[in-house]
């Protein structure tokens, strides 16, 4: 393997996947982002799109859809890995989320491997409300959501683009996990004041019960990303991710964004405004 070759990147255009590629391409860093639709596809639920992905690669940002939390996730990071491992591959990061004993078993599939790895493992992205599934909410002035008032650490998408960044160029970070959260935990109440503060007009969370959030969402979603959603609300964030960690300082030596800076940020940049 060489510089030269470039770093595949699964998940090229979501959150973190593009925002990864872009900081690797300003460092004149060629990049290969995949997805079912790029040039080279990638499909997760057709591993013969795998190998071609892969070949020639130097190292490799995974990011898996539509969770690693999911049945199968485990099975498909193992084998994706086997894969790697044969195609040559030096190093890869793997996206991971906290609190879910399947990412965990996958994060292990990796690491079993023999490939070089980094686990992210992240909490929920402060993105979700400007660039992800809560927007609407917000846009419509109340968020309604089955989420308990337990605080969760939520995370800059930025922070993890850093943190990866980071484990594919610089020494010292093989074979490590990063436990990655913002300084400090919210409820989803107090998330969305935070934003309303920075957006300038009124927006409310209101609490409802899985059972309306499913009525409401199941003509927009399909059923496996539905119940994933609803075992995220009601078994994920039952308080056990409520503590702040400190990957981004492991890895980066700064701390992580303040929601407060984010929702500023995200407000300045039109996120949240109505158009017309």
């Amino acid at each position: 393997m060489t510089d030269t070759q470039p770093i595949l990147i699964v998940g090229g255009g979501g959150k973190t996947g593009a925002r990864v590629n872009t900081l690797l391409r300003k460092r004149a860093i060629d990049t290969r982002p995949v997805s079912r639709s790029s040039d080279i596809p990638f499909d997760w639920a057709k591993r013969e799109t795998w190998p071609s992905a892969l070949n020639g690669v130097s190292k490799a940002y995974v990011t898996y859809q539509p969770d690693l939390a999911v049945d199968g996730a485990e099975d498909d990071i193992a084998e994706f890995s086997r894969i790697a491992r044969e195609e040559g591959l030096e190093h890869a990061v793997l996206l991971s989320g906290r609190g879910e004993p399947g990412a965990q078993r996958a994060e292990a599939a990796l690491q079993e491997s023999g490939v070089s790895w980094t686990n992210v493992r992240a909490s929920w992205f402060n993105q979700n409300f400007s660039e992800g599934p809560f927007r609407d909410g917000v846009l419509a002035g109340e968020l309604a959501l089955p989420a308990d008032p337990i605080p969760e650490p939520f995370i800059d998408a930025d922070d993890i683009a850093d943190v990866v960044v980071a484990a594919l160029t610089r020494d010292g970070h093989t074979n490590r996990l990063y436990e990655v959260t913002g300084p400090r935990a919210l409820t989803f109440a107090e998330a969305v004041d935070e934003i309303a503060n920075a957006a300038g007009r009124p927006v409310r969370y209101r609490q409802i019960s899985a059972e309306e959030f499913v009525e409401q969402t199941r003509p927009y979603v399909p059923e496996d990303i539905l119940n994933l959603l609803i075992e995220l609300f009601t078994v994920v964030l039952d308080g056990r991710n409520v503590e702040v960690m400190h990957g981004v300082e492991a890895a980066l030596g700064r701390k992580p964004a303040d929601f407060t800076d984010y929702a500023r940020r995200a407000a300045e940049s039109g996120a949240w405004s109505i158009a017309g």
